[in-house]
């Protein structure tokens, strides 16, 4: 199914932006960034989202984006799960130079970021994701075809058990800018089945 556009709101809203029938295109503003303390000791918290809620407990959320736009390290565009400033997740690409950048992904609770990623090539500037959710646990991929998905996390949202919002994303933490693009928003019957492996401890 189809995303309505409509249903969506911003959470901050970037100074630049369109949004069009099925397509919405974010250009970002320098120095704007999703981090919380871990590592690096600051506080980012300046990133527009645009996002829609629900209380439904098993969905998939995908979405295409295009970085074709992305040369200064850092610019990033992907997908956002933000409920407050010290509880959210996303997923990107962030440009890191002419030779590679990272696709990763960050988790944030009750303050604390982590960073899990990857190389991959510089010359790829299409990534399409799937955010799953089972309850309050969450899985994301990854597919550069739309089509085969590769996990890149399951992780536990502390404050993600009720209403939540999740969407798409665009920041460049640098002295930089950039038109992230965003298309094929669709939201679904839950892709992240239930384990069928090792059943659940005992209460």
């Amino acid at each position: 199914m189809e995303l309505n556009l409509d249903r969506m709101e911003w959470t901050r809203k970037p100074a630049a932006f369109e949004i069009g029938k099925d397509r919405v295109e974010i250009t970002t503003e320098p120095h704007t960034d999703l981090w919380q303390r871990t590592y690096y000791h600051f506080r980012n918290d300046n990133a527009p989202a645009l996002q829609i809620s629900t209380e439904e407990k098993y969905f998939s959320f995908v979405v295409k984006t295009d970085f074709s736009g992305s040369h200064h390290r850092f610019d990033q565009c992907g997908i956002v799960m933000y409920l407050d400033s010290e509880n959210w997740l996303k997923a990107s690409v962030e440009y890191e130079n002419a030779v590679f950048q990272h696709l990763g992904s960050v988790v944030t609770n009750h303050g604390y970021s982590d960073w899990a990623t990857t190389e991959i090539p510089a010359d790829e500037k299409v990534m399409w994701y799937r955010l799953s959710r089972r309850e309050d646990d969450y899985c994301i991929e990854c597919s550069r075809d739309g089509e085969h998905f590769a996990q890149m996390r399951v992780c536990h949202m502390h404050e993600g058990a009720g209403e939540v919002r999740f969407g798409i994303y665009a920041c460049s933490p640098e002295d930089s800018s950039f038109t992230a693009v965003f298309t094929d928003m669709r939201l679904l019957p839950c892709a992240w089945k239930a384990h069928d492996g090792q059943q659940p401890d005992e209460t």
